[in-house]
């Protein structure tokens, strides 16, 4: 009878033992949301839009005016440390050009822009601690401009493709995962119609603000809300 009992109190003792050590080892909030295969969510953010230019000494991006994203995110588990993600989104904002001529006249066009860009990343994660996660993230895509005017002074081609890299870091909540994430994109084409191609808008304009430049490349920087 009393090696039933010291029976029952040995294996009382593994289970709580064992009990503590799960839960020990599932604490912090949403223990399991990166497990799952596949998840969503949504993201918001804020940033600038700008231009490499080439040449040159007499034009120049300035006054860089804030940006808004807003985009779906779909994310698949490939291993523990690393994800692909699409991530379809949605840009608004601006770029000024400034331009100085002879005799000291200064001058200046902006360009309205509305980008549909459609990247895929790989994100690699670093192990968990506590409710945070930090992560690197790369990938590229291709966007379109759906606001793009043929009477703008500079005209840009609507098509691009690009490379973006950016660091990041998931912060688990009670109910959803917030990461602030930081990306540098870097466009690939020359954005630049030149004014020989161009068939419409003020000619006189046209000629003064496109005959400077050689190329435009595309250059943007995001600083995005990731909810997921």
């Amino acid at each position: 009878m009393p090696n039933l009992k010291l029976k029952k109190y040995l294996l009382l003792s593994v289970f709580i033992v064992g009990f503590s050590h799960s839960t020990f080892a599932q604490s912090g909030n949403l223990p399991y949301a990166d497990g799952k295969f596949i998840h969503f969510g949504f993201s918001l953010g804020t940033g600038t839009m700008s231009f490499g230019v080439t040449p040159n000494d007499s034009v120049s991006v300035s006054s860089l005016s804030p940006m808004f994203s807003v985009g779906i995110i779909s994310d698949l588990r490939l291993f523990r440390y690393l994800n692909l993600r699409v991530t379809p989104t949605l840009h608004f904002g601006d770029r000024q050009l400034n331009y100085r001529f002879s005799g000291a006249v200064k001058d200046s066009t902006s360009i309205n822009s509305v980008l549909f860009c459609l990247p895929v990343y790989l994100k690699y994660s670093a192990e968990r601690k506590d409710n945070y996660r930090p992560y690197l993230i790369w990938g590229g895509g291709v966007y379109y401009d759906l606001a793009r005017n043929k009477d703008n002074p500079v005209l840009l081609k609507s098509l691009d493709f690009y490379t973006e890299f950016g660091v990041g870091c998931d912060i688990y909540f009670s109910f959803f995962k917030l990461a602030p994430e930081l990306k540098f994109a870097i466009g690939f084409n020359d954005m630049l119609t030149p004014y020989a191609e161009r068939n419409s808008g003020n000619a006189v304009d046209n000629l003064k603000y496109t005959s400077p430049l050689s190329k435009l490349t595309s250059r943007m920087l995001t600083l995005s809300f990731n909810f997921e």
